[in-house]
């Protein structure tokens, strides 16, 4: 299938906010104002899908099924509209895949952007249309008052420059529960990548969550590891070692695993207690692993700060440095 690349946002651009999982009614009132007015500062106008109200959510704090399909719809027919972005995670976003209209979405494509539990929205719109969707923050990552700025420099690097980047470590990271203090905040110095296995290898980015892109496993939503894969995951903090190996190793057990030349890991939260030397001796441990280069402790994933990575572009790992464009 033909890739397409979404235009790149502009000052005066609208950005719609949608809320495929959980809903705006667990965002508080300075999370939303201060994403709001990052992304204003950029000259951007932000707005909210009809259905993106604090009222009427279920016990998963998500609205109905209904509802979410009709505000994605509602984001990609809207001709002025030329960004969306999601508020939040969750853990439903794969009831919505029967549901959407992928024509609409080949025949209006613009940039979607969010993580975690929306990589099944991301990876479903790539496999479906060929349209790139942005792996980075969600509407309320930005409301983060305190180190925020990689994170929103990276994101206006891919989403309204020239859609490349070559990827230095962050100097600081965060696990903290940054949305109950904006002022009390834990920041640790960031020791960099892990560069488990050196080597060279170029091709295009499929990923995302590693638990949520396995829900996708014998469907149609799953992009297929075309020859020359570069493999982009992370987990959250209840993935310890040994969920993250399964998991992995159910991906190296599908038929076009081959293709893969390289994989990048995202940062591990804290509370998952996974080492540098844990996760080598996993690395280590696979044979479908052994020339491949490995490099882990990106920033992407569920601490911060986060980077903007296009599924669906094109990767490059040489021996410990990363770069990647749409």
């Amino acid at each position: 299938m033909q890739k397409i690349i979404p235009e790149k946002l502009q000052k005066g651009d609208t950005v719609m906010v949608v809320a495929p999982a959980r809903g705006i009614k667990i965002i508080g009132g300075d999370v939303r104002r201060i994403a709001r007015e990052r992304l204003e500062s950029l000259g951007l106008k932000v707005v909210f899908a009809p259905n993106t109200t604090d009222e009427n959510w279920d016990y998963m704090g998500s609205s109905s099924i209904e509802k979410r399909v009709a505000d994605i719809h509602t984001a990609f027919a809207d001709t002025s509209v030329k960004g969306i972005m999601t508020i939040i995670g969750g853990a439903n976003s794969n009831q919505l895949l029967p549901y959407l209209d992928y024509d609409l979405i080949r025949r209006n494509p613009k940039i979607f952007c969010g993580f975690s539990d929306i990589t099944a929205l991301e990876n479903a719109i790539l496999a479906k249309t060929g349209l790139v969707t942005y792996y980075g923050p969600h509407f309320s990552s930005l409301g983060m008052k305190k180190g925020c700025d990689y994170t929103f420099e990276h994101f206006v690097k891919m989403l309204m420059t020239d859609g490349s980047d070559t990827i230095e470590p962050s100097t600081v990271w965060s696990d903290d529960l940054w949305f109950l203090d904006q002022e009390k905040r834990e920041f640790e110095a960031n020791e960099g990548y892990w560069n488990i296995h050196s080597g060279t290898a170029a091709g295009t980015i499929i990923g995302g969550n590693l638990g949520t892109y396995n829900l996708l496993l014998g469907t149609s939503y799953r992009p297929h590891f075309t020859p020359d894969t570069i493999l982009f995951v992370e987990d959250t903090e209840g993935c310890g070692l040994a969920e993250f190996e399964r998991n992995l190793q159910a991906l190296i057990y599908q038929d076009d695993f081959k293709n893969v030349k390289g994989l990048v890991v995202g940062r591990f939260q804290k509370g998952s207690k996974v080492t540098r030397e844990g996760l080598e001796f996993i690395i280590n441990t696979k044979a479908e692993l052994k020339d491949m280069p490995v490099l882990a402790n990106v920033d992407f994933g569920h601490s911060a700060p986060l980077l903007t990575i296009p599924l669906g572009g094109s990767a490059k790992l040489e021996n410990g440095r990363l770069s990647y464009r749409d």
